[in-house]
């Protein structure tokens, strides 16, 4: 069975080296020239939370040959049409690609290759590049799973399940947009606030005003599923819609507590939408805090605060702001236009409540009236 990573940048690397040392056949593919030298001259080194270093098979995609039984897809969406195009033909006619992004990206995939041949994995844990052949795993050892689905009769699902086991634990989701939907949350939460402010998971999580937002893009996040009729999956056992929801004071002030916890095992983690920017490139902000909102609109649920995040880095990607902690400030009027939002709609309530008593005032004056008449 031949298998490859493509796009094995931080996370890619990460992933190929623990395959590789299981002993299963992995090609490592980059366009980085640079890194997949380095990659075959001194192998793949992992450090942070694990240190070892794996000798890997790595390829730049212009020595790709023949077909391969699995590609799992670890590349930006932002360019998803052309990449799965070029790899529809080393794909299998059996075979499977699976996509191991942020986001929605399996219906589009499949829009290009088939439904069979999509399967589609969230990931829960981080890693940031540091250099040509060096990945840091960012997450702790503990917290390394996986949630994978398919979209169609799943091609291959048994043995990309098999593959990703060589690293972390690997939960099969029936129901795979729920999952899909969990790593959405955390990512437009976390991962879009530390784009905006240039920290790390644990930072925004445990500084009061980047958590009062973080809570804000979260609320949204579950209040546009459930308007969507998707469920939420867990995330390493913990339901996290149930968690971090809430009506009243006491629910919003136990969430507000429970989310430095949360991020705890994760808390070293960096965005790597805030090292494409650090690098000069755009980023994939639109296919992450920008699906939430393209739902929310679509369902009919106000989503400001993932509009402001998806704003704010284009923002920072145009010059107007830099990466800062002071961001975060630029959250500050959505608070009180909600408010005033709010308030308006109860007033605008009240008047159409008073308009049908009135109404119906009339209406019983009219009909009492004409009684009257009839019996003169």
């Amino acid at each position: 069975m031949r298998c490859a990573i493509y796009g094995a940048g931080a996370m890619g690397t990460v992933l190929g080296a623990y395959i590789a040392r299981a002993g299963k056949q992995i090609d490592l593919i980059n366009r980085n020239e640079k890194h997949i030298a380095a990659l075959k001259e001194k192998g793949a080194r992992i450090v942070g939370t694990v240190e070892f270093t794996q000798k890997v098979n790595a390829l730049l995609p212009s020595e790709m040959q023949g077909k391969y039984d699995i590609i799992l897809l670890m590349t930006k969406q932002r360019a998803n049409a052309e990449i799965v195009t070029f790899l529809k033909d080393y794909l299998a006619e059996d075979g499977a690609l699976c996509t191991c992004q942020n986001g929605l990206p399996e219906p589009k995939v499949a829009g290009i290759i088939g439904e069979d041949r999509t399967l589609g994995c969230a990931i829960a844990w981080g890693a940031t590049f540091l250099g040509e052949g060096v990945s840091e795993l960012t997450s702790d050892p503990s917290a390394l799973t996986f949630s994978l689905g398919a979209l169609g009769r799943g091609n291959r699902l048994r043995e990309v399940k098999e593959l990703l086991e060589c690293m972390g634990t690997v939960a099969v989701e029936e129901n795979f947009i729920g999952a899909r939907w969990s790593k959405l949350l955390i990512n437009s939460t976390f991962s879009g606030l530390s784009t905006v402010t240039g920290a790390t998971f644990g930072e925004v999580s445990e500084n009061k005003s980047s958590r009062r937002v973080a809570q804000r893009i979260m609320k949204e996040c579950i209040d546009v599923a459930k308007a969507a009729s998707i469920k939420i999956e867990p995330v390493q056992g913990h339901k996290i819609d149930k968690l971090f929801d809430y009506k009243g004071g006491l629910k919003k002030a136990i969430s507000f507590a429970l989310i430095p916890v949360a991020m705890k095992k994760h808390a070293k983690l960096v965005s790597s939408m805030l090292q494409d920017l650090k690098k000069g490139k755009k980023c994939e902000i639109d296919f992450i805090n920008g699906v939430v909102c393209e739902y929310g609109e679509k369902y009919g649920v106000p989503t400001p605060f993932n509009q402001r995040t998806v704003e704010i880095v284009h923002g920072i990607e145009e010059g107007k702001y830099p990466i800062e902690f002071n961001n975060i400030g630029l959250y500050s009027d959505l608070p009180k236009k909600l408010k005033r939002s709010g308030a308006l709609k109860n007033k605008a309530h009240r008047f159409s409540y008073q308009c049908t008593i009135l109404s119906m005032s009339d209406f019983l004056h009219i009909t009492i009236s004409r009684s009257a008449l009839l019996k003169t």
